[in-house]
């Protein structure tokens, strides 16, 4: 009898430890100040469901595990891909519950047609620089070009400027640039270029993307994220892609000056000055900003606001990636948004910026 009962007891101290135990991968979150916070581990709905741009799919992915961590909301692996074919793809029924945009754009009906919720916030910004990994360094053409970087961010130098994109497109090494219509990074180089060449080549805005395209020597991708893989390989040499891309990638990069980079908010009319033409008609060049939404297909809707709080009130966190987090974030809308989105406005997390695209 005193055996039985010994052995009922081990069982159950061994069944405690189990339950105590951490599991074998923890993640770590910043801990919030409002009710999306609180547990709600008796949810009983399907994953939540995300669409990230393909370069920030870390950085959600980290949010997703701090936000089902801090609220016991289970939540499935973000699907990544260029912002606008992944708006593209919502709209046309793919399941999704929350969608984080690298463009504005993307989130209004111009790509996820009625499914728009009619209000995004941005969060954060990043900026565009021009990666290469070690495989660069191998050729005297890709060295050369290196140098030139860097004696043109020391000088910040129009003629040392015009001299690094002149032989960046020279036709002595391949550049990687995703496809416009698919990624926003795509797009968001040309712009680079066109900037690059007003300001270092005398005004002609053409300058260094005719030379380019003369050379072909642009080589693309559906993404940004499907160039980095040639990149290593020295398939390609250079790769237009976002800071925190690259940074994520543990790639090297060449940093651009904030007046080509696209990364500085308050350059945003300089920017717009410059325009990308597709079959999507006109793009004005604008500041990169990493933005979310709630298609008004979510299933989850209510989780899906809750998770939208606990990003803006985590961005902080985003510094760690290279990235500029807002405050206060930022939203646009066309119609008031949710109560749950309205609270950080009034929390002073969250300012009215105007109506969206």
């Amino acid at each position: 009898m005193f055996s039985a009962v010994l052995v009922v007891i081990v069982v159950i101290v061994m069944a405690a430890v189990i339950i105590s135990s951490p599991s074998a991968k923890t993640t770590t979150s910043t801990s919030t100040s409002t009710s999306s916070a609180t547990s709600t581990s008796s949810f009983q709905g399907v994953p939540l469901v995300s669409y990230s741009a393909d370069a920030y799919a870390t950085e959600v992915t980290a949010f997703l595990n701090g936000f089902s961590s801090s609220t016991g909301v289970p939540v499935a692996p973000v699907k990544s891909g260029g912002s606008t074919a992944d708006a593209s793809a919502i709209e046309a029924g793919a399941p999704d519950d929350v969608f984080v945009s690298s463009s504005l754009g993307a989130t209004s009906s111009q790509y996820l047609g009625n499914l728009t919720a009619n209000w995004a916030i941005e969060f954060a910004t990043d900026q565009l620089v021009l990666a290469y990994s070690n495989s660069t360094t191998q050729t005297t053409a890709t060295t050369s070009i290196i140098g030139l970087a860097s004696t043109a961010i020391k000088s910040n130098e129009t003629s040392d400027w015009n001299s690094f994109f002149t032989a960046l497109v020279g036709g002595t090494v391949k550049v990687g640039i995703s496809a416009p219509a698919q990624d926003p990074a795509g797009l968001r180089a040309w712009l680079v270029l066109e900037a690059a060449g007003y300001l270092y080549s005398g005004g002609n805005q053409q300058a260094y993307v005719g030379a380019l395209l003369s050379n072909k020597d642009n080589v693309t991708a559906a993404s940004a994220a499907d160039l980095v893989a040639p990149l290593q390989a020295g398939d390609i040499q250079f790769l237009f892609t976002y800071k925190s891309d690259a940074i994520s990638n543990d790639l090297n990069y060449i940093s651009l000056d904030s007046h080509v980079n696209l990364g500085t908010p308050s350059l945003g009319p300089f920017y717009s000055q410059f325009s990308y033409t597709d079959s999507a008609g006109v793009t004005e060049g604008g500041p990169i900003v990493i933005c979310v939404t709630v298609p008004l297909s979510a299933v989850n809707s209510a989780e899906a606001l809750r998770f939208v709080q606990y990003v803006v009130q985590n961005a902080r966190s985003l510094s760690t990636f290279g990235l500029v987090p807002l405050t206060p974030a930022l939203i646009y809308e066309n119609t008031p948004p949710p109560a749950a989105i309205q609270q950080l406005v009034t929390q002073g997390l969250v300012a009215n910026n105007g109506a969206l695209l």
